[in-house]
C-alpha cells in the first residue's frame, strides 16, 4: 500500500465555499447595523460554513471549532456599531475567528485529544475510497494534524488560510494585517517546515 504524500493529505480536506456578492453583502451589513436582526441572521447563514471550516482547520477539534464559530458571530454582533467597512465582511469575520482560535489553541492542554471529522465528510461525492485508502487517509490526516500543531502560530495561520481554506494571498494579507509579500514569505517557510517535519515523521 503506497503512502499518501503531504499534498495528498492536505487535498483530502475541504476548501471553503464561495463568498456572497459584495454589493448584497454591503446591503445586508447596512441593514444589520440599523438593527435588522433578519439581515444579521442572513449574514450568519452566508458565512458560517466558511468560518466553521477555518476554525476546524486551525483547531482540528470539532467541539472547539463549533464554539469558536459561534463565538465569532456573537462578537461580530456585539461589534456591529463599531465596524467601519474598510474590508469585506468575510475578512472582518475571519479576523475575529483567527483571534478566537489563537486564544483557544494557546489555552487548551497539549495532550487533549482531537475529535476529527469522519473521513466521509471530506470526500467528493463522486468518489468513495476503498477501505485501504480510507485507512491510509485517516493516518495521514492525523499526521497532518500533528504537523500543523508543531508549526509556529504565524505559519499555521497562513497554511490554514491559504492551503486549507483556499483564500487568495490578498485575502490572507487582509486577514493577517500584513503585505501580500509577507504572506508569500510565510507560506514558503511554512511549507518548508511542514515538509521537513513530514519527511522526518515518515522516515
Amino acid at each position: 500500500m503506497t503512502a499518501f504524500s503531504l499534498s495528498s493529505a492536505v487535498g483530502a480536506l475541504p476548501l471553503g465555499v464561495a463568498t456572497p456578492d459584495e454589493a448584497a453583502e454591503a446591503a445586508l451589513l447596512h441593514a444589520a447595523q440599523g438593527g435588522c436582526q433578519e439581515a444579521f441572521r442572513t449574514l450568519v447563514e452566508e458565512h458560517q460554513q466558511r468560518v466553521y471550516h477555518f476554525c476546524f482547520h486551525y483547531l482540528r477539534d470539532v467541539g472547539d471549532a463549533r464554539e469558536a464559530c459561534q463565538d465569532t458571530f456573537i462578537r461580530a454582533h456585539g461589534a456591529l456599531d463599531r465596524y467601519r467597512r474598510r474590508a469585506r465582511v468575510s475578512t472582518w469575520l475571519f479576523q475575529i475567528a483567527l483571534n478566537l482560535c489563537r486564544d483557544r489553541f494557546r489555552q487548551r492542554p497539549a495532550t487533549r485529544g482531537r475529535q476529527l471529522l469522519a473521513l466521509e465528510d471530506h470526500e467528493v461525492a463522486c468518489h468513495r475510497p476503498s477501505p485501504d485508502e480510507a485507512a491510509m487517509r485517516g493516518t495521514d490526516l492525523a499526521k497532518l494534524d500533528r504537523g500543523l500543531n508543531a508549526l509556529p502560530e504565524k505559519f499555521r495561520a497562513v497554511i490554514v488560510l491559504s492551503c486549507l481554506d483556499g483564500l487568495s494571498h490578498g485575502a490572507c494579507a487582509a486577514i493577517l494585517k500584513c503585505s501580500e509579500r509577507a504572506v508569500e514569505g510565510r507560506l514558503y517557510r511554512a511549507r518548508q517546515r511542514l515538509e521537513v517535519w513530514w519527511q522526518r515523521e515518515t522516515s
